[in-house]
């Protein structure tokens, strides 16, 4: 475990102008209740708790801000939401004090159970422009089996709040492969998302992480997978997202486009995320947040107590640091952007990571086109409809 003296170890200041990072990302961790498939790390809420947290948030931050020219932010958790409105006005003054607001995208992510319409305006007012709500499922049972606080009207109610309130560009995160979601409960969960219009879905596979209650439960024989239906499920997906103007640009992800999609990526993709994907520099601030920058990843303490604590001493509450060698940050950004049905124009890998994806992987690449998983041609690499499918393994191809 590395503590370091933040005034030694911040090199990111006036003196070395380097270099901003564009995208950041402020976790979080409290949860109402622990649902049964997260692996995320979380804490259980207390009043007290959460205002140290919000206030050692923006310490950590201060730190950094010369550093920081987002034009992407994500506030994720755990629940965000969670945060009551003057805990929230606190966060964002905050934000506002050290110039980090005024991001082109800044996404918020919810519980339909914890939104107002107070939060939502105040969110508006401070430049929140995209919202990600946690809905998961449109059926009551799925979501009690899920471990859920709330149901299928609460989620539309909230939906319908951030409408009124003038959001124009919503996500809504939906799951498959549940234990008793059959096929067709899942064609009428993904058609009620269509029904809302929503510009974004992300729709994830239910898998066990380790320990997870799902996790314990799958070993233990409680639930079993069926492997044909969860292929069905997506390719249903697929095909009735593409039906009703949502463009799959992601293995996971779906997006409208307010014209014609010139470069595989629909205008209202996720552009925090993608940046991600295209092996963007990011900053992570929070418990158990990640960065990436100048070929250093670096990861917070999993714990809330120790980084408040930390951060009141003047520390760093940095508890990894990983310089990672050229070639393996290539190899990952590679298999981070083959999830993408673009997959990756060789010039554009080459500016982006300074390898040739033709020199170093051409035995990867091949062995892929040879399954039917890939194709390629003189000017870019992508997986098939079909390799999207095993996006995880073939990405493992790549990692060096």
């Amino acid at each position: 475990m590395i503590y370091i003296n933040m005034q030694a170890e911040n090199k990111f200041s006036a003196e070395n102008p380097i270099k901003t990072v564009r995208s950041l990302y402020i976790h979080i961790p409290f949860c109402a209740k622990k649902c049964i498939y997260c692996a995320f790390f979380s804490a259980p809420p207390s009043e007290n708790q959460i205002e140290q947290y919000c206030q050692c948030l923006l310490i950590e931050l201060e730190m950094v801000a010369e550093t920081l020219k987002p034009q992407t932010i994500f506030i994720g958790g755990g629940t965000p939401s969670l945060l009551n409105t003057e805990q929230w006005k606190k966060l964002l003054k905050g934000l506002e004090r050290l110039n980090l607001l005024g991001a082109e995208e800044f996404t918020i992510e919810c519980n339909p159970a914890t939104v107002s319409d107070d939060k939502a305006r105040l969110w508006l007012d401070y430049g929140v422009n995209r919202i990600s709500i946690g809905v998961q499922s449109f059926d009551d049972d799925i979501l009690k089996l899920l471990g859920r606080i709330h149901n299928k009207q609460t989620a539309l109610n909230t939906y319908e709040t951030f409408r009124k309130t003038g959001f124009e560009n919503i996500n809504i995160d939906l799951i498959f492969g549940v234990p008793g979601q059959t096929l067709d409960l899942w064609q009428k969960t993904i058609q009620e998302a269509f029904s809302l219009q929503t510009e974004h879905l992300s729709c994830y596979e239910l898998t066990p992480e380790e320990d997870t209650e799902y996790f314990k439960s799958l070993n233990s024989g409680n639930y079993t997978v069926d492997e044909e239906l969860v292929s069905a499920m997506y390719d249903e997906l697929v095909e009735k997202a593409y039906e009703n103007g949502l463009f799959r640009y992601e293995v996971s992800n779906f997006a409208r486009d307010k014209a014609n999609v010139d470069n595989g990526i629909p205008s209202f993709a996720c552009k925090h995320n993608v940046n991600y994907w295209r092996g963007k520099w990011y900053y992570g601030a929070g418990a158990s947040a990640s960065g990436f920058k100048d070929g250093i990843r670096t990861r917070n303490v999993s714990n809330t107590e120790l980084y408040c604590q930390l951060l009141k001493s003047g520390k760093s509450p940095v508890e990894e640091i990983d310089k990672i060698p050229p070639l393996s940050r290539a190899g990952e950004i590679a298999a981070f952007g083959l999830r993408m049905d673009v997959g990756w124009g060789y010039a554009e890998f080459l500016n982006a990571t300074g390898f040739d994806l033709r020199t170093h992987w051409q035995k990867e690449m091949v062995r892929l086109i040879g399954l039917g998983y890939a194709v390629g041609d003189e000017k870019s690499f992508r997986l098939t409809p079909i390799g999207l499918r095993f996006a995880d393994w073939a990405g493992e191809l790549f990692i060096r």
